[in-house]
């Protein structure tokens, strides 16, 4: 047993360890409960008495020596990785790219910040919605042509599932569960089934807002859009309201602002002058009643914008399409914009 303690020794000798990973690797060998040590110790028991007195200084000589090399190659380690991790703080810093948010939310998040100045909260909902909170529940009639496939995504071509067309689902979600006074808008994802081209696209988003209290009026509305208009376009912006139709307000209106030729006629504005930015109208009574809000009482207006038509207009892009394609030459024109 002597001559296998010094063998022992002789491959510890030769050993030489060099990081972490050796180190650990040593220690299972030797000093783990099924290491070489405790199998030498296991040994040692079944000695005759005679031979212990002669083995046992050298079991206990070998661990000690075990247990010196494996403490000393710790320490040298560790004040190796110690100086490697050490930082010069008097070199100059390495350059970091600075990341930005997405342009649809930074768009979002300055049309929130405006009307959440004029009062209103923010809400949102599902984007997987019945038919009740999307289409009926608005006044939208059984044969509406919104309910057809080539409009609206089914789930599992159950007509009463759907993917929300408009985040006015969420409008009615608030009118359900709140008591008037209301005034909220709800960004959100929103889905229809059309063609992908440069000026749409099968998914996009939009901001919808509602005010709901005791005599509420068109001229509200038209001020409400009018202080938005400024506030986000530059002082000198001007609105025009054009009569339109949607089954959930009456009146309709769709809101045009002025562009920046200054009524001269540009390709942007189609030598118009006008740019469309929104719909709106006064909140249809019979909504108000399917809601449980008396339409005897309370009046309100509701008002809805794509998020990418006004990032279309404000960064001047000629295609819906570069919102959703994750081009990091074209995102990285954002950086730094909080």
């Amino acid at each position: 047993m002597i001559s296998q303690i010094n063998q022992i020794q002789q491959d510890i000798a030769s050993q030489i360890i060099t990081s972490i990973d050796e180190l650990e690797v040593f220690r299972i060998k030797y000093l783990s409960k099924k290491g070489i040590i405790n199998q030498i110790f296991e040994d040692f028991k079944l000695l005759p008495p005679e031979e212990k007195k002669q083995v046992g200084p050298k079991v206990n000589e070998l661990k000690d020596y075990i247990t010196d090399v494996y403490t000393n190659n710790k320490n040298n380690l560790s004040q190796e990785t110690s100086n490697i991790n050490k930082q010069d703080l008097s070199l100059p810093g390495d350059f970091q790219n600075t990341g930005s948010r997405h342009p649809i939310s930074l768009v979002k998040n300055e049309i929130n910040a405006i009307f959440n100045r004029l009062g209103f909260t923010i809400t949102d909902g599902p984007e997987i919605e019945d038919d009740w909170h999307v289409f009926s529940a608005l006044n939208f009639p059984p044969e509406h042509p919104a309910r057809d496939m080539q409009d609206t995504f089914f789930i599992n071509k159950t007509p009463e599932i759907i993917l929300r067309t408009h985040t006015s689902s969420v409008q009615v979600r608030v009118m359900e569960n709140t008591k008037p006074p209301i005034r909220m808008i709800m960004p959100g994802r929103v889905y229809r089934n059309e063609a992908i081209s440069a000026r749409s696209h099968c998914f996009f988003h939009q901001i919808e807002g509602l005010y709901i209290d005791k005599d509420v009026s068109f001229a509200d509305l038209k001020q409400t859009l009018l202080f938005f208009a400024k506030e986000y376009f530059g002082s000198s912006t001007k609105i025009r309201l054009r009569p339109s139709y949607f089954p959930f307000t009456e009146p309709s209106a769709e809101v045009d602002i002025s562009c920046n030729c200054n009524g001269k006629g540009c390709n942007l504005c189609k030598y118009t002058g006008w740019l469309e930015i929104l719909g709106c109208g006064m909140v249809d009574p019979n909504v108000l009643d399917y809601n449980n809000i008396d339409s005897k009482l309370y009046s309100g207006y509701a008002f809805g914008m794509g998020i990418e038509r006004i990032a279309l207009l404000k960064y001047n892009v000629k295609d819906i399409r570069i919102y959703s394609e994750n081009d990091v030459r074209f995102l990285s024109q954002f950086t730094g914009v909080i």
